[in-house]
């Protein structure tokens, strides 16, 4: 049996230019038993937060679990240029998001990143004031330390913890934040499954055997189809395609995990929802690893921002 509940729609992408087709991909998420809805109070600029309400208007608020990230600081003309998660500030960027999204409380709140200068228990601390007040129903995290993690979980529950992953970038296997988070009974959501557009065979007219566009700045066309050229062939005996297969390898590595997929097409979330068919063994999993040579993507990876009093550090 599918397990519906193992999928969540990311809505980072969502904003007023193509609201329509987003507020369809949502419907079509919650028709179809997708109800993890993330978005970002800084995604397009609140944007998604705006398009979210009106896709929610009509739909009972025990239809869908809303998680909300904040902190981070967007300049004007595009990309950011600090985060703020300093706890006296905390109450005001909910209050921001809840008026954005027409609601009374958001079911997870979490902050976008960690700021080495703000004390992992003074950040909780604030946040779990919040959920005694009924302004938000849990706590998540995301992209931290296994250390940040077990501080944070001693001052309140912690609800998910959200962090990339992928076939491609397999980093947080080494680190211990899966055991910490296991250990202490926390959800773990993966965002980046397809490595960024690094793991899809998308095509386009000018390059028929993939999409330039859906790869990493500096690599080579030629590199990525190196790269791929192995897990292409078991997708193929699998019948199915990159991407799914790419999905179906983090739900088979990790059986307790969810994966967060990002898209405004419903098309697209409906491969996802197939991905979650695609059976694989461990001797598939370990055949996935063994032709898909990750250690050959180091250094071109998308590298974790690292703040400190408010700013970018480094990268």
């Amino acid at each position: 049996m599918t397990d519906i509940k193992r999928l969540g729609l990311g809505c980072m992408g969502m904003n007023m230019s193509n609201k329509d087709r987003a507020i369809e991909t949502i419907h079509y998420a919650l028709d179809n038993g997708v109800t993890l809805l993330n978005t970002g109070e800084f995604y397009g600029g609140g944007e998604s937060e705006m398009v979210l309400r009106e896709a929610l208007k009509d739909v009972p608020r025990d239809k869908y679990f809303l998680s909300v990230k904040f902190g981070v600081l967007p300049q004007p003309g595009g990309g950011i240029y600090g985060l703020d998660v300093k706890p006296f500030n905390v109450k005001a960027h909910l209050a921001y998001s809840m008026h954005r999204l027409g609601l009374d409380y958001i079911d997870l709140y979490q902050p976008a990143r960690m700021d080495e200068s703000v004390p992992v228990e003074e950040l909780i601390g604030a946040l779990s004031d919040l959920v005694k007040e009924g302004y938000i129903g849990s706590i998540g995290l995301t992209q931290l330390s296994p250390e940040d993690l077990e501080r944070a979980a001693k001052v309140h529950p912690i609800k998910t913890v959200e962090l990339d992953y992928s076939l491609a970038n397999r980093s947080i296997e080494q680190i211990g934040i899966l055991d910490t988070a296991r250990n202490n009974n926390i959800d773990i959501l993966a965002f980046g499954v397809l490595s960024h557009g690094l793991l899809s065979d998308a095509t386009d007219s000018a390059h028929p055997a993939g999409n330039p566009s859906a790869r990493r700045p500096g690599m080579p066309f030629e590199f990525k189809e190196e790269l791929l050229s192995g897990i292409r062939k078991i997708a193929q005996e699998k019948n199915t395609t990159v991407e799914n297969l790419a999905q179906a390898y983090v739900y088979a590595k990790n059986p307790d995990m969810s994966i967060l997929i990002g898209t405004t097409r419903k098309e697209h979330l409906q491969d996802s929802i197939d991905a979650l068919s695609v059976d694989l063994s461990a001797e598939d999993v370990q055949r996935i690893e063994s032709v898909f040579p990750a250690e050959k993507l180091q250094g071109m990876g998308m590298r974790n921002i690292i703040f400190r009093d408010g700013q970018i550090v480094r990268s």
